[in-house]
């Protein structure tokens, strides 16, 4: 399997990093939507990070759906979900939260790095930004309730918002601050210490001014 994205991508990222702690073989190739979109538009013509081509060639895309796939045929039995309702209930939660915590991110760096100052639109802005804001808060409550659930490292849930939280701290610290989210500064300064979070740091070009050439 190939897994095509950069890894500042925190979608590329979490699933990286998933499939190192499952044990599961893939390659990995850095190829960005950005700088290189057309050799992206090859491989997978929607130019969607994470793109996973599979061993027969099919290529699927989606984050979420690639880790049901790859735990589903490849995994051997493992799992990064708890196999209790009520414990996978909260993981939903979490992970539900930290990937709108991307999502909303991306929002704001591409509203502020793609498109001209001139025509951005502030209303949506402060829209987003409270979105933000309210899905890294009722994240930063998981992780406070609930500690022993964020003190494992082979977690969906401790890997997405690691994951998440370190992707809006290299772009947007300003907006989110470290000092109103301790549990979640705690829990990712702990995992980027990890092996497998150290195998695929968050490099690539990040996402290019308006008027830088790509």
């Amino acid at each position: 399997m190939r897994l095509i994205g950069m890894l500042d991508s925190p979608f590329v990222r979490r699933v990286a990093i998933s499939f190192e702690l499952l044990g599961v073989p893939f390659e990995h190739e850095a190829v960005s939507v950005f700088s290189t979109f057309a050799q992206f538009q090859g491989i997978n013509p929607v130019v969607k990070a994470p793109t996973l081509v599979c061993d027969d060639g099919e290529v699927l895309m989606d984050s979420s759906l690639i880790l049901q796939f790859v735990e589903t045929v490849a995994a051997r039995g493992q799992s990064l979900w708890s196999s209790d309702p009520a414990t996978l209930q909260h993981e939903f939660r979490a992970v539900g939260l930290a990937l709108a915590a991307c999502e909303k991110s991306a929002q704001i760096i591409y509203e502020r790095n793609l498109r001209p100052k001139e025509a951005q639109y502030e209303p949506w802005l402060a829209r987003v930004t409270g979105q933000l804001l309210a899905a890294y808060a009722g994240l930063e409550q998981e992780v406070q309730r609930r500690p022993a659930a964020f003190s494992r490292s082979r977690s969906q849930a401790c890997i997405s918002a690691a994951v998440a939280w370190q992707f809006t701290q290299s772009m947007l610290a300003s907006v989110v601050p470290a000092s109103a989210h301790p549990g979640l500064a705690g829990l990712s300064e702990r995992l980027e210490q990890t092996a497998e979070f150290r195998k695929y740091p968050p490099l690539g070009p990040g996402v290019p001014a308006v008027n830088v050439e790509r």
